[in-house]
């Protein structure tokens, strides 16, 4: 029995000992005249006006990241809709999370990001603020925003801005989770082609992992919303679970959790806690894989799964093995996005991007120390060679 540790009384203590996680610092010497008159004024208005020609002659924004913030400078946006496994707690909740993402992002990659977090939920509203603020900033990350509006968010964000928009909470628990795919069917010696997953939870963070699994050659899924498993009998689904559904060799499950995980291979839960009993567990393949990705409580306990059977159990918890998290994918993204921009290589964010992202974190796992086993599926959370590793894939 592994002792859970509760951090809530040091985490209000850290937070407001310390006024939040951020900072700002400067990277010009100002210590003189001279300084000053590089730095700003006289000598900064020959800078502005050499941005606004070579923009100008070149129909880019190149000029703006050679001689700004902007190359190294991510916004992370979030209208505070869906915190982590709280809810819609609105604008000024959500700045802690932001923080730590942006702290995330400057120890584990050398990015400077800052927290936006936006005062209203509306859709068009939030891609307008976006939209005018872009030019300071080489990419956006989105965060925290509910399922779904962040799906049209993120698709006119992309089509309508020259730089990078990634919403988190899709393509980091999705790239994060099939990489832990890739190396539990690896151990439980199953084939993506044949296993049967049952995905739980069919917001933001399933559609995108769903998504993904369907790219990568995973043909047999099942998906379970509040109102049980989706099939060709619902009549009230929306585009994104139609085309899941549609994608899927598996369309007439009917039932709950426990009728889809009858003879499933894979557990993946995007959705509530204690939604797992043992017995289901006990009623699904040999060898199953459970991720119970709930937070901060799973969907099932790792302590009931194993006596259960479960070969395998992830959660996105850190006092567990197997920790399943975002913080493996989007230091190395982001580090890799801004770069190939300044270099003139980037090329674009598609599914192919993550599944490759996917395949290099888990073969990075397999060569690392440690190596790979059932309690080891994924590197340490800790380890900043997979940001390095992960930004190498935009080479």
């Amino acid at each position: 029995m592994i002792n859970i540790h509760n951090y809530d009384n040091e985490a209000l203590e850290l937070h407001r000992r310390d006024g939040g996680k951020l900072s700002v610092n400067s990277n010009s010497k100002l210590e003189t005249r001279e300084d000053l008159s590089r730095a700003y004024t006289p000598g900064v208005a020959a800078v502005c006006s050499e941005i606004k020609k070579v923009n100008d002659e070149s129909g880019n924004e190149q000029a703006t990241r050679e001689y700004t913030l902007k190359r190294n400078t991510v916004a992370i946006v979030s209208d505070g809709s869906a915190i982590l496994g709280l809810g819609n707690l609105g604008a000024h909740a959500s700045i802690p999370v932001m923080e730590g993402k942006a702290a995330i992002l400057k120890e584990f990659a050398g990015v400077d990001a800052f927290p936006i977090c936006i005062d209203t939920q509306d859709t068009e509203e939030i891609i307008k603020i976006v939209k005018n603020i872009a030019p300071v900033f080489g990419g956006i990350n989105l965060e925290d925003i509910a399922a779904p509006k962040c799906f049209a968010i993120e698709e006119r964000l992309r089509s309508e801005l020259s730089i990078p928009v990634m919403h988190d909470d899709q393509w980091g628990a999705a790239t994060v989770a099939l990489a832990a795919i890739i190396n539990s069917l690896k151990l439980a010696d199953k084939k993506k082609e044949d296993v049967v997953v049952v995905l739980s939870g069919v917001g933001a963070a399933g559609v995108a992992t769903a998504r993904l699994l369907i790219s990568y050659g995973v043909k047999n899924l099942i998906y379970v919303d509040s109102k049980g498993v989706i099939n060709e009998d619902r009549g009230d689904l929306n585009k994104e679970k139609l085309e899941l559904l549609n994608a899927s060799q598996i369309k007439n499950k009917s039932g709950g959790i426990a009728e889809a995980l009858v003879g499933a291979d894979v557990f993946i839960g995007l959705s509530k806690p204690g939604v797992v009993t043992g017995e289901m567990v006990k009623s699904m393949n040999e060898k199953p894989i459970i991720f119970a990705l709930a937070n901060p409580a799973p969907e099932i306990m790792p302590e009931l799964a194993h006596v259960a059977g479960a070969y395998i159990v992830a959660t996105g918890r850190s006092d567990y093995p197997n920790q399943i998290n975002n913080s493996s994918f989007f230091p190395g993204f982001w580090r890799g996005v801004l770069d190939a921009q300044y270099a003139g290589t980037y090329k674009g964010i598609d599914n192919n991007l993550f599944i490759e992202v996917a395949k290099n974190i888990a073969s990075y796992t397999e060569s690392s120390e440690g190596g790979l086993s059932a309690e080891r599926i994924l590197p340490d959370m800790l380890d900043k060679n997979v940001a390095t590793m992960v930004a190498k894939s935009f080479k």
